[in-house]
């Protein structure tokens, strides 16, 4: 970290990751009255704290979480409590667009891409009608909440991709309502995956309409399990290896999802889709990268891999977009990157949030960089890739 003394940056961040805290109201006065017996919920812990809770996300067991996943940023380390935390606890700014703004204020960052906390697991949940009721609840609520500052909360609107005639109307919904963005679970409804050409129709969608997508953490249906296996573990096992290990694997879900764009020539297909990896980290991209066009040079012949218009790594380059916050090693990497897809994020309210000393931190993370990166990574190419009406 920084000295403790430092200049700010003299202009306004912007974060290409920061996430909601859905307030239960979302749910029941926004979702479909026939869903609302089912709604994600608050209950009480065991410790007294205030649980969310989603019925049948694994195996027909509800997903629990405490207000610590929630809501933590900027609070010790040995201070977080996941289960013992009230709702009450934490911070307004988390659902308030008030106290959000100060907030951010407080951290230098002047506009931000909004997206789900709760919504990130509802994107795992098989009732597919269900989660598309709880998404569209969510897109109505996030256009009231970013409506009282549209040129600082600009937010990512929700698809179930239930089919991909639906997922298109979803699209052109959330274009007019002014979402910047669409994130879709890692997983579609249908029977057939993102490579499919019958996905076609989609992303030329996406392409019309200037949407990107994005893919975030969290959002595949083998994460879910994985994270419910090692909360679980780690309870009856009293350790902290199985979440530890967990936290290492995060990644591949997005991992796996660029390379069925690439190896499934959907970028070749539609080369003006904008993809983005959303709170995966940067570090890895240089080797990712690299690896890809090694299996290419040397093994596409045995594996019957078709020929690309160019290496692998200059589809990543060109197509994927990527969100990091605390992660030094992408800072050190940008000259093995396309620092023009480099999408810095303070992840605020979550506990991986770098606020409320983002500048301080950034001030270290890019002390080599030259005022044009700098700026890139920190603001213009937020700009560039979700089209944000800011100079």
């Amino acid at each position: 970290m920084a000295d403790d003394v430092f200049e700010p940056l003299p202009y306004k961040l912007i974060s290409a990751d920061s996430h909601i805290a859905e307030p239960p109201s979302l749910y029941t006065d926004y979702l479909d009255p026939q869903y609302r017996d089912r709604a994600p919920r608050l209950e009480v812990s065991p410790h007294g704290g205030s649980l969310y809770v989603i019925d049948g996300v694994n195996d027909g067991k509800p997903f629990v979480t405490g207000m610590g996943s929630l809501s933590a940023a900027g609070v010790d380390p040995k201070a977080i409590r996941i289960e013992e935390w009230k709702w009450d606890d934490i911070h307004k700014g988390s659902w308030d667009p008030k106290a959000r703004l100060a907030a951010q204020d407080l951290d230098g960052v002047g506009a931000e891409i909004i997206f789900p906390s709760i919504g990130m697991v509802l994107c795992n949940h098989p009732d597919v009608g269900f989660k598309s009721a709880c998404f569209t609840a969510y897109n109505r609520w996030m256009a009231d909440f970013r409506s009282h500052a549209p040129d600082r909360l600009f937010a990512v609107g929700q698809t179930a991709v239930a089919s991909v005639e639906e997922a298109i109307a979803d699209f052109q919904r959330l274009k007019e309502m002014g979402f910047s963005c669409v994130m879709l679970p890692a997983e579609p409804a249908t029977e057939f995956e993102y490579d499919d050409r019958r996905f076609d129709p989609l992303w030329e969608a996406a392409v019309a309409l200037q949407l990107p997508i994005s893919f975030h953490i969290l959002t595949s249906r083998k994460e879910s399990k994985a994270i419910a296996d090692a909360v679980v573990e780690a309870k009856e096992k009293n350790r902290g290896r199985s979440m530890a290990h967990y936290h290492h694997t995060l990644i591949r879900a997005n991992q796996d999802l660029i390379s069925t764009f690439l190896w499934g020539r959907v970028f070749e297909r539609f080369p003006e889709l904008k993809m983005v990896c959303a709170e995966a980290d940067a570090g890895w991209v240089p080797h990712f990268a690299y690896r890809s066009d090694h299996f290419y040079r040397r093994h596409r012949f045995q594996h019957h891999v078709e020929d690309m218009s160019k290496l692998p790594s200059q589809w990543i380059a060109s197509n994927v977009y990527f969100t990091f916050q605390d992660d030094l090693v992408a800072f050190e990497s940008v000259s093995m990157m396309n620092r023009k897809r480099m999408l810095w994020a303070n992840d605020f309210p979550h506990s991986d949030s770098t606020w409320p000393w983002s500048q301080q931190m950034l001030a270290y993370h890019t002390q080599h960089l030259s005022d044009e990166d700098r700026r890139a990574i920190l603001r213009d190419n937020h700009i560039e890739c979700f089209n944000l009406p800011l100079n």
